[in-house]
């Protein structure tokens, strides 16, 4: 089975790359089929680059946020995609909109949840002096990186650590994780309804190299 996918971005997209890339072998399962943002985000380079279509939809611009998630779901199911893909995808969709699209909806997050959720996971872990974090794959649902957990890593913090110093030892991590997860959603060895109904454990796939 080959998934179509919908990615949506808020900023430099470097998951969505991830994914491009992976796409480039004929063997690989998925094809991006559309890219979306809440923004003219820094991350439409790529889908241009790849010819993939992309369209946006900015908060600023609706009444409310459910007007605004009303707009953006239209944009999704022109494209019928099998799976959506949150790839630093910076708002909140509003319930309706989860619920149209769940289970296949899945959200990368720079921290091993539940541990950090939120804007400023990695930021929170330094924070907390914590001796390692991660970086998880998740279905959405209504909470905040509140959903199930589909696979995640352990990252360490190294002493010395900033925020964009540990944030860059991350992302290679989310990436993997990420395209490894679409890879197993494909070939049937993550299966997201019983995922969602929390009848699977996720995949922990240890420690990242320092």
């Amino acid at each position: 089975m080959v998934l179509s996918l919908v990615v949506l971005i808020s900023g430099g997209g470097s998951n969505l790359r991830a994914l491009l890339e992976a796409s480039e072998d004929a063997e690989f399962p998925a094809r991006v089929i559309a890219v979306g943002a809440d923004r003219d985000a820094d991350g439409f380079e790529h889908a241009e680059a790849y010819g993939i279509p992309t369209f946006a939809a900015a908060l600023s611009n609706f009444d409310d946020r459910e007007s605004w998630g009303d707009a953006m779901l239209e944009q999704i199911r022109v494209w019928q995609p099998d799976l959506v893909i949150l790839s630093g995808f910076m708002k909140l969709l509003p319930p309706r909109v989860i619920a149209a699209l769940s289970p296949n909806l899945i959200n990368t997050h720079p921290a091993y949840l539940p541990e950090f959720p939120g804007a400023h996971g990695v930021r929170d872990a330094l924070a907390a002096g914590v001796t390692e974090t991660g970086a998880s794959i998740i279905i959405v649902d209504n909470g905040v990186d509140a959903g199930p957990i589909i696979s995640q890593r352990r990252v360490p913090v190294l002493p010395g650590d900033t925020e964009s110093t540990l944030h860059d030892r991350i992302k290679p991590v989310e990436r993997e994780l990420l395209v490894q997860a679409v890879l197993d959603i494909a070939n049937g060895i993550i299966d997201l309804k019983t995922t969602a109904a929390g009848d699977t454990a996720a995949t922990d796939q240890r420690s990242a190299s320092p």
